[in-house]
Protein backbone atom coordinates (compact mmCIF):
# COMPACT_ATOMS: atom_id res chain seq x y z
CA UNK A 1 0.00 0.00 0.00
CA UNK A 2 3.04 2.36 0.89
CA UNK A 3 4.58 2.17 -2.19
CA UNK A 4 1.12 2.73 -4.23
CA UNK A 5 0.56 5.95 -2.72
CA UNK A 6 4.78 6.83 -3.14
CA UNK A 7 3.98 6.26 -7.21
CA UNK A 8 1.26 7.99 -6.88
CA UNK A 9 2.16 11.04 -5.27
CA UNK A 10 5.26 10.82 -7.55
CA UNK A 11 2.74 10.49 -10.43
CA UNK A 12 0.43 13.92 -9.45
CA UNK A 13 3.70 15.61 -8.99
CA UNK A 14 5.38 14.39 -12.40
CA UNK A 15 1.44 16.20 -14.20
CA UNK A 16 1.68 19.09 -11.54
CA UNK A 17 5.40 20.06 -13.16
CA UNK A 18 3.59 20.17 -16.84
CA UNK A 19 1.34 21.84 -15.51
CA UNK A 20 -1.29 19.21 -16.19
CA UNK A 21 -3.13 19.74 -13.02
CA UNK A 22 -4.70 23.32 -13.18
CA UNK A 23 -6.60 24.96 -10.80
CA UNK A 24 -4.18 23.22 -8.08
CA UNK A 25 -1.28 25.59 -6.83
CA UNK A 26 -0.78 26.40 -3.49
CA UNK A 27 0.62 29.70 -4.13
CA UNK A 28 -0.49 32.81 -2.98
CA UNK A 29 0.08 36.69 -3.62
CA UNK A 30 2.23 36.50 -0.32
CA UNK A 31 5.02 35.14 -2.54
CA UNK A 32 5.64 38.52 -4.84
CA UNK A 33 7.38 41.38 -4.03
CA UNK A 34 7.31 44.92 -5.84
CA UNK A 35 7.57 48.46 -5.64
CA UNK A 36 5.18 50.99 -4.15
CA UNK A 37 4.90 54.26 -6.17
CA UNK A 38 8.36 55.80 -4.50
CA UNK A 39 10.37 52.98 -5.45
CA UNK A 40 10.44 51.08 -2.18
CA UNK A 41 10.34 47.13 -2.37
CA UNK A 42 7.29 45.79 -0.57
CA UNK A 43 7.23 42.22 0.26
CA UNK A 44 3.56 41.01 0.25
CA UNK A 45 4.24 38.30 2.85
CA UNK A 46 4.04 40.97 5.26
CA UNK A 47 -0.05 41.08 4.33
CA UNK A 48 -0.20 37.69 6.16
CA UNK A 49 -3.30 37.43 8.01
CA UNK A 50 -5.20 40.62 6.19
CA UNK A 51 -7.69 40.45 3.27
CA UNK A 52 -6.00 42.21 0.13
CA UNK A 53 -8.07 44.49 -2.30
CA UNK A 54 -5.82 45.05 -5.60
CA UNK A 55 -7.14 47.70 -7.63
CA UNK A 56 -5.40 49.15 -11.21
CA UNK A 57 -6.00 52.56 -11.37
CA UNK A 58 -6.08 55.36 -13.63
CA UNK A 59 -5.59 59.58 -12.93
CA UNK A 60 -7.66 60.73 -16.08
CA UNK A 61 -10.39 57.46 -16.60
CA UNK A 62 -14.14 58.36 -15.84
CA UNK A 63 -13.70 56.12 -12.91
CA UNK A 64 -11.04 58.05 -11.49
CA UNK A 65 -13.44 59.46 -8.93
CA UNK A 66 -13.48 56.03 -7.44
CA UNK A 67 -10.35 56.92 -5.47
CA UNK A 68 -12.27 58.86 -3.10
CA UNK A 69 -14.71 55.61 -2.74
CA UNK A 70 -11.60 53.56 -2.23
CA UNK A 71 -9.85 55.79 0.28
CA UNK A 72 -13.38 56.12 2.29
CA UNK A 73 -13.49 51.99 2.34
CA UNK A 74 -9.99 52.01 3.21
CA UNK A 75 -10.73 54.22 5.70
CA UNK A 76 -13.42 52.05 7.17
CA UNK A 77 -12.07 48.89 6.94
CA UNK A 78 -7.68 49.33 7.62
CA UNK A 79 -8.18 48.82 11.09
CA UNK A 80 -10.36 45.31 10.68
CA UNK A 81 -6.71 43.40 8.96
CA UNK A 82 -7.36 45.35 5.63
CA UNK A 83 -5.02 46.18 2.84
CA UNK A 84 -5.86 48.19 -0.08
CA UNK A 85 -3.30 48.37 -3.07
CA UNK A 86 -3.12 50.68 -6.25
CA UNK A 87 -1.57 49.77 -9.31
CA UNK A 88 -1.37 52.60 -12.02
CA UNK A 89 -1.36 51.31 -15.31
CA UNK A 90 -1.34 53.03 -18.40
CA UNK A 91 -2.96 50.37 -20.37
CA UNK A 92 -6.57 51.50 -21.15
CA UNK A 93 -7.09 54.54 -23.26
CA UNK A 94 -3.50 55.94 -21.96
CA UNK A 95 -5.57 56.93 -18.86
CA UNK A 96 -2.43 57.50 -16.49
CA UNK A 97 0.88 59.37 -18.92
CA UNK A 98 2.64 60.49 -15.88
CA UNK A 99 5.44 59.21 -13.56
CA UNK A 100 5.16 57.88 -10.27
CA UNK A 101 5.67 60.88 -8.75
CA UNK A 102 3.18 62.74 -11.03
CA UNK A 103 0.52 60.09 -10.05
CA UNK A 104 1.28 59.82 -6.16
CA UNK A 105 1.12 64.01 -6.60
CA UNK A 106 -2.13 63.96 -8.18
CA UNK A 107 -3.39 61.03 -5.82
CA UNK A 108 -2.45 62.92 -2.55
CA UNK A 109 -3.99 66.54 -4.38
CA UNK A 110 -6.95 64.98 -5.30
CA UNK A 111 -8.13 62.46 -3.17
CA UNK A 112 -6.36 62.71 -0.17
CA UNK A 113 -4.73 58.57 -1.18
CA UNK A 114 -3.36 56.85 2.35
CA UNK A 115 -3.71 53.51 0.76
CA UNK A 116 -0.87 51.98 -0.58
CA UNK A 117 0.10 52.75 -4.28
CA UNK A 118 2.42 50.71 -5.80
CA UNK A 119 4.60 51.75 -9.07
CA UNK A 120 3.64 52.01 -12.72
CA UNK A 121 3.06 48.48 -14.34
CA UNK A 122 1.18 46.87 -17.23
CA UNK A 123 -1.65 44.18 -16.22
CA UNK A 124 -2.26 43.09 -19.41
CA UNK A 125 -0.01 42.05 -22.73
CA UNK A 126 3.03 40.85 -23.22
CA UNK A 127 4.99 42.78 -20.35
CA UNK A 128 2.17 42.08 -18.14
CA UNK A 129 2.97 42.51 -14.12
CA UNK A 130 3.71 39.06 -12.17
CA UNK A 131 1.06 40.05 -9.80
CA UNK A 132 -1.09 40.51 -12.17
CA UNK A 133 -0.37 37.57 -13.93
CA UNK A 134 -0.72 35.71 -11.09
CA UNK A 135 -4.48 37.41 -10.64
CA UNK A 136 -5.75 36.64 -14.04
CA UNK A 137 -4.55 32.81 -14.81
CA UNK A 138 -6.04 29.44 -13.13
CA UNK A 139 -3.29 27.84 -13.93
CA UNK A 140 -1.18 30.44 -11.07
CA UNK A 141 -3.88 31.23 -8.57
CA UNK A 142 -5.47 28.22 -8.71
CA UNK A 143 -8.78 29.53 -8.32
CA UNK A 144 -10.32 31.40 -11.90
CA UNK A 145 -9.28 33.10 -14.99
CA UNK A 146 -9.87 36.91 -15.65
CA UNK A 147 -8.88 39.58 -17.84
CA UNK A 148 -8.48 42.79 -16.75
CA UNK A 149 -10.76 44.69 -18.79
CA UNK A 150 -10.21 48.36 -18.06
CA UNK A 151 -8.84 50.50 -15.12
CA UNK A 152 -10.81 50.24 -11.48
CA UNK A 153 -11.14 46.58 -11.80
CA UNK A 154 -10.37 45.35 -7.76
CA UNK A 155 -9.38 41.85 -7.12
CA UNK A 156 -10.09 40.03 -3.60
CA UNK A 157 -7.81 38.10 -1.50
CA UNK A 158 -8.49 36.21 1.26
CA UNK A 159 -5.95 36.37 4.75
CA UNK A 160 -4.05 33.52 3.24
CA UNK A 161 -3.31 35.43 0.03
CA UNK A 162 -5.57 33.47 -2.04
CA UNK A 163 -7.77 35.06 -4.62
CA UNK A 164 -11.41 35.15 -3.42
CA UNK A 165 -13.04 36.93 -6.38
CA UNK A 166 -12.98 40.12 -8.12
CA UNK A 167 -15.56 43.39 -9.29
CA UNK A 168 -15.57 44.81 -12.75
CA UNK A 169 -14.94 48.64 -12.64
CA UNK A 170 -17.61 49.96 -13.17
CA UNK A 171 -19.07 48.46 -9.81
CA UNK A 172 -18.33 51.01 -6.89
CA UNK A 173 -15.32 49.72 -4.49
CA UNK A 174 -18.16 49.96 -2.05
CA UNK A 175 -21.01 47.64 -3.44
CA UNK A 176 -22.13 45.10 -2.05
CA UNK A 177 -19.86 41.81 -2.99
CA UNK A 178 -16.69 43.99 -1.22
CA UNK A 179 -18.24 45.56 1.67
CA UNK A 180 -20.17 41.43 2.07
CA UNK A 181 -16.53 40.14 1.96
CA UNK A 182 -14.75 42.71 3.89
CA UNK A 183 -17.65 42.02 6.64
CA UNK A 184 -17.04 38.30 7.46
CA UNK A 185 -14.41 37.64 9.60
Amino acid sequence: MRSFILKLIMLLQFFNSFGLLQGQTNSSVHQFKARNIQGEMIDFALFSGKKILIVNTASKCGFTPQFKQLQDLYDLYKDKNFVLIGFPSNDFGEQDPGTNAQIEEFCQKNYAVTFLMMEKIHVKGDSIHPIYKWLTQKSENGKMSSSVKWNFQKYMLDEKGYLVNYVMSWKKPNCRKITRWLSKS
